[in-house]
């Protein structure tokens, strides 16, 4: 039987069942510490693959039309948080603090990669572009967004200064990236030839960080701390938020006069934001934090996205083929 589309993916129930087991069996006392040890290995192999797999053909590809890329990042860096910002009178007092700074760690994240291009592909856009901007955010996300956590966040993201959160972002994150990159003339074929398994690498690694956050959030009381109400009430803030920025980088499209292919482009690179990039990198920024909460609003952020660009990928790519010269 085909699953029904309002249902999950594989991906997010899977997620669901580690917020579920971590509620019932939270790690505890000295096995949390194995578990942090393990899940940061798996966040340098999931970025050593991004590395290997990354092919800098395919940027340089796309990367000649720089006002394209520009606006996808202007988008993405800071459209989001002046949006979330904006919307901090009605926000805070709906989610409460930890939800909203959630809400802004969210909005400092960068694009997502698959997922943008594979929206844009199924609309008929701009593939190579799609495929620059995405590749680029995600890369450029690993400076940038550290800088917008703690301007946003400040103190509550953790008590480094910048040069020292950058650090440990390059140490944990961006060394194992550029190891990857080294390795792809060797491992490179072999990684593209093995991907459709190589992708529970990265998934794995992720189920890890979940698990291991939410279950030191439970520890600390989460749920007794966080009701049914507020959840809704998050989702709603997701869909308003993400309603916004659809509906905003469509218009710049329009306005700074892109045709419809890069239009499409902007508007599924622009709107996203990466759960596979915010999970593990929350779990580098905030060590000793509760990131149970943190991470709530970017896991149900994603699969709205996926749901409400689904849908707009299946329009576009229905309407008719446009006549060539």
């Amino acid at each position: 039987m085909r699953r029904p589309r309002f249902l999950p993916d594989n991906f997010m129930l899977i997620l669901l069942a580690m917020l579920l087991l971590a509620s019932v069996l939270p790690v505890r006392g000295v096995y949390a510490g194995y578990a942090t040890t393990v899940t940061n290995l798996a966040i340098a192999l999931l970025f050593f693959l991004h590395g290997a797999k990354l092919s800098l053909q395919a940027i340089v590809k796309g990367m000649g039309h720089w006002r394209l890329h520009s606006l996808v990042f202007a988008c993405t860096f800071l459209l989001f948080p002046l949006l979330t910002y904006a919307l901090k009178p009605v926000l805070l007092p709906l989610l409460g603090p930890e939800l909203f700074r959630g809400m802004l760690y969210l909005s400092a994240l960068p694009s997502t990669v698959q997922s943008s291009i594979a929206f844009t592909s199924i609309a008929r856009g701009n593939i190579p572009a799609a495929i620059c901007s995405a590749a680029t955010s995600s890369l450029m996300g690993i400076f940038i967004t550290p800088l917008l956590v703690l301007l946003m966040l400040g103190q509550s993201a953790q008590s480094l200064p910048f040069g020292d959160a950058v650090l440990k972002i390059m140490l944990q994150l961006l060394l194992p990236f550029v190891l990857g990159q080294l390795a792809r003339r060797w491992i490179g074929a072999w990684v593209d030839r093995n991907k459709a398994w190589l992708k529970h690498v990265d998934q794995t690694s992720i189920y890890l960080v979940v698990y291991t956050a939410f279950s030191s959030a439970v520890v600390e009381g989460l749920w007794s701390q966080l009701p049914l109400q507020q959840i809704l009430a998050l989702a709603v803030a997701c869909c308003v938020l993400l309603a916004l920025v659809l509906g905003t980088t469509w218009w710049l499209g329009r306005r700074l006069g892109f045709d419809l292919p890069d239009r499409i482009t902007i508007l599924f690179c622009g709107s996203k934001k990466s759960l596979a990039t915010g999970v593990p990198m929350a779990q580098v920024l905030f060590v000793g934090g509760a990131m149970g909460t943190l991470l709530l609003p970017i896991m149900l952020f994603h699969q709205i996205q996926l749901l409400v660009c689904a849908v707009l990928s299946k329009r576009f790519a229905d309407r008719p083929e446009e006549p060539r010269d």
